[in-house]
């Protein structure tokens, strides 16, 4: 049959709108971007390198699934040096470049930083680590959730816990950043509510290098039990010469984000008998847990996940789950869905609460001690979700 130019123009026109069709199908889905303003560098580096693996971990999960609903998974990640001011660039550069959903920041300085500018950038942000209370107090933000425990939470933690100890006597080590003050807040309230008191309290400058003066101040201070609040290379650096000065020896010592597994792993034998919180442990006796460890090692050989690991992990299984319930990577349309519902997380159901965007989630306290032949954080009390979480305390007002 012979093709008029008519018949050829149509022919061609179809055969493109098939190519098109073809590279953009009708069913194709935005992909879910996550970006990770962490701290890949300086006193934080190791915290923002476990932050790292978990999405990493969470993404390629996710993918080998065949994405949520369809849609794949990118992450994209950015150094923040645990800088609050560095943070709130680095959020602003991913939500520009369309990765909108942020997680994985570290300093509680950091996501106190970057709440007030979500709107502005149309992100969202979930904590994962950052412990500071006014993150879902008097600081919250509409488009700011968090998953991981708080201060308060810890402290919930640490009142019981303190009742059975014998020391009267406390001094606080805690960084000079917002997180730290929070912490030594919250233990000195414990301690005073278990009539226990602080004789002396230190906050020395975040990444200090030199602890002797601070050591020797707690020394002559006569406490009987020291709480430390310092993590990352601050808790390793203070941990080794407060040994190195006897310290250790003779104050009994707790502390949160002090007694982790990292922590334990590069300490050693220094970090034997140390107490303090635990909010996450790849020893928990979940069969999600138990799947979710034997995958990390599986993932990563000769790992377990740690606290950090576990509670970024649990972040990215809250994101995803929003975003399949929203069926939107639109970052409201994902904070409408986070709000009010219950999660199927690792650690099990967890409500995300409306009021102030805080994960309704079990706490944990314990020591390090040997277990199987391996030093690692072992868990002695259990806080369930309801007692370790208390309610908002009416300063955020959404």
């Amino acid at each position: 049959m012979r093709l008029t130019r008519r018949t050829m123009l149509l022919t061609s026109t179809a055969a493109a709108m098939l190519g098109l069709i073809a590279t953009h199908p009708a069913d194709a889905k935005d992909p879910i971007r996550i970006g990770v303003p962490t701290a890949l560098t300086g006193t934080y580096a190791d915290l923002g390198d476990q932050a790292r693996r978990a999405v990493i971990f969470a993404v390629d999960e996710a993918n080998a699934a065949g994405g949520v609903d369809g849609r794949q998974v990118e992450a994209k990640f950015l150094d923040t040096e645990a800088k609050p001011d560095l943070a709130r660039q680095q959020g602003e550069k991913l939500a520009l470049d369309g990765y909108n959903l942020l997680t994985g920041t570290i300093a509680s300085g950091e996501g106190l930083a970057m709440g007030s500018m979500l709107e502005r950038w149309n992100a969202i942000y979930v904590s994962t680590i950052n412990k500071a209370n006014a993150l879902t107090g008097a600081s919250c933000q509409p488009l700011l959730f968090r998953v991981n425990r708080l201060d308060a939470s810890d402290a919930a933690v640490v009142q019981p816990w303190l009742k059975t100890r014998k020391e009267a006597k406390w001094a606080i080590m805690a960084a000079d950043i917002a997180w730290g003050h929070d912490s030594a807040s919250s233990f000195s309230a414990a301690a005073k509510a278990d009539a226990k008191g602080i004789v002396s309290e230190n906050y020395p400058a975040f990444g200090n290098n030199d602890y002797a003066p601070y050591i020797q101040k707690v020394r002559d201070s006569g406490a009987e039990g020291m709480w430390v609040a310092l993590a990352g290379r601050d808790a390793l650096t203070f941990a080794t010469q407060a040994k190195q000065f006897g310290l250790l020896d003779h104050v009994f010592t707790a502390g949160v984000s002090f007694v982790t597994d990292n922590t334990v792993k590069s300490l050693g034998d220094v970090s034997k008998g140390i107490w303090g919180i635990i909010n996450y442990s790849s020893t928990l006796d979940t069969p999600d847990n138990k799947k979710f460890v034997a995958d990390w090692a599986k993932k990563y050989p000769g790992t377990e996940p740690t606290n950090f690991e576990g509670e970024t992990y649990i972040g990215m299984q809250v994101i995803l789950q929003a975003i399949k319930k929203a069926d939107s990577v639109k970052p409201k349309d994902v904070a409408a869905a986070m709000e009010g519902t219950t999660f199927h997380t690792i650690l099990g159901e967890q409500l995300m609460r409306k009021g102030d965007h805080q994960l309704v989630g079990p706490n944990f306290f314990g020591y390090v001690g040997e277990q199987n032949g391996k030093l690692r954080p072992i868990i002695t009390m259990t806080v369930p979700a309801e007692v370790a979480t208390p309610k908002p305390d009416g300063s955020c007002k959404l």
